[in-house]
């Protein structure tokens, strides 16, 4: 079954079921105005039976003529109310209406209640049909005389009345079902149609891939509208990611293109020299030694390549640094001293280091350091200089590595963090392309930033800025 049929037939529903409430309720307001109207009728008759009393010679109230039924309906066949007139001792006198061949039977009960004032009783006796009655004392002090008046009528006349009612609902039930439902209908119909876009658009997109693809933009403020609107929402965050996942995929396809290529360099430096090696004492000497000194080279080489794809990997992985408060000062004059006694060639100064403390991994940091440093020394001319400064700046530690070398181009700023990147032969200098990628994420992970700008002068300037420790 459709949802657009559910929904109709749970309109029609609702309307069935208010029909049925509002019925009941006109039922039965009806069935008690009915009832309380004919209390009201009967003493009405029974007052304008003894306004007749009043006026009526002794002969017709003493008894002595006998009860007068002329012209009584017979009750089981009709259901006009009557009146009945009895002496003191509850004898009748007249009736306008009979059962059979006899007056309507009065309770003594209800004539006992009369004598004390009105009283309304609903009588149902073997052989008569059920009769509401109405008792009253009347006097006539002149005559000395008194009795009873009590005005009747068959109960039946209700059930009748009702019995109409209920056919009127029922035959008009039919045609107003049938109305709700073809209105339920249609209205479903109308209201889901914006759905139906949904789906084609959602069918379509999905058969051809096209995430550029929008609904219509909504013309109503109602949830179908509100609907289209996240529709269209969503399906920006699926191209958002769909472009995100190329890129990714791009990015990955690249990375371990230039990892193989990275890789296929040494290892193929390294299995020429070890067949040079293999020769034995056919080879020079000298020669033996270059070899063995090349081996050793690109082993270091590809070693260092092997542990900076292992630190990316990790990056990608989504591991996180553990952070804790560390004092940067200590670790940069660590680095520093080393640093000296590996490039013997380079000079290094400190341009004034300010203690500083961050929430920070010490390994990680003592990485980004010896990247920075590394690369100023890699790129300056034997007898070139690397400054390394350390300051705060409002709530920043800025960290900063200067060298003198050949600078780097305004294109290439921001590009020499990418993974394998290098902006030229002449910078390259038998580089990786992963050190500043690692660096950058090391930042990243202290919740800080990196930049490089070129000097004045000759040379560049990498400034690392990490929040202070609160």
């Amino acid at each position: 079954m459709s949802f657009r049929l559910r929904l109709t037939f749970f309109g029609a529903a609702l309307v069935a079921l208010t029909l049925l409430a509002f019925g009941w309720l006109v039922y039965a307001l009806v069935a008690n105005s009915q009832a309380t109207a004919q209390d009201d009728g009967l003493k009405h008759r029974a007052a304008d039976a003894l306004t007749s009393i009043l006026t009526a010679p002794a002969s017709e109230l003493n008894g002595t003529a006998g009860p007068s039924l002329s012209g009584a309906e017979d009750l089981r066949q009709r259901t006009d109310p009557f009146t009945e007139i009895l002496t003191a001792a509850g004898a009748v006198l007249s009736a306008t209406g009979r059962v059979g061949s006899a007056p309507p039977a009065v309770p003594g009960s209800l004539l006992d209640a009369a004598a004390r004032g009105g009283a309304l009783a609903t009588v149902d006796a073997p052989g008569s049909p059920q009769l509401r009655l109405y008792a009253t004392a009347w006097t006539r002090t002149d005559l000395g005389l008194g009795g009873y008046v009590v005005a009747g009528q068959p109960t039946s006349i209700q059930s009748e009345n009702l019995k109409g009612l209920r056919g009127f609902f029922i035959v008009s039930s039919i045609p107003t079902l049938l109305a709700a439902f073809l209105a339920s209908w249609l209205i479903t119909g109308r209201a889901l149609r914006p759905l139906k876009s949904v789906v084609e658009t959602a069918d379509s997109i999905a058969r051809t891939r096209d995430f550029k693809r929008r609904l219509p933009p909504a013309k109503r403020s109602d949830e179908i509208g509100l609907l289209s609107g996240r529709f269209n929402g969503m399906l920006d965050q699926v191209e958002a990611a769909n472009q995100q996942l190329t890129v990714a995929l791009e990015a990955q396809r690249r990375f371990v293109a230039d990892a193989s290529h990275e890789l296929r360099t040494p290892l193929t430096t390294i299995r020429g020299n070890a067949d040079l090696l293999a020769q034995g004492p056919a080879v020079d000497e000298e020669v033996r030694r270059e070899a063995a000194r090349d081996v050793a080279s690109e082993s270091e080489r590809m070693s260092r390549l092997v542990e900076r794809l292992l630190t990316l990997a990790q990056a990608d992985a989504g591991q996180h640094l553990e952070l804790a408060p560390l004092a940067l000062r200590p670790l940069i004059d660590s680095v520093f001293r080393q640093a000296q006694a590996v490039h013997e060639d380079r000079r290094f100064h400190n341009v004034g280091l300010t203690d500083a403390t961050i929430a920070g991994d010490a390994d990680a940091i003592i990485q980004l350091l010896w990247i920075l440093v590394d690369n100023g020394a890699k790129f300056t001319k034997p007898g070139g200089s690397v400054e390394i400064g350390l300051r705060q700046h409002d709530s920043t530690a800025l960290l900063t590595v200067a060298d003198d070398g050949i600078g780097v181009a305004a294109d290439d700023r921001e590009r020499v963090f990418e993974r394998f990147y290098q902006a030229d032969q002449a910078r390259s200098n038998n580089g990786t392309g992963l050190g500043l990628s690692i660096a950058r994420w090391i930042v990243e992970e202290h919740r800080g930033a990196i930049s490089v700008r070129n000097n004045t002068g000759p040379g560049c300037t990498f400034t690392v800025s990490l929040p202070l420790a609160g």
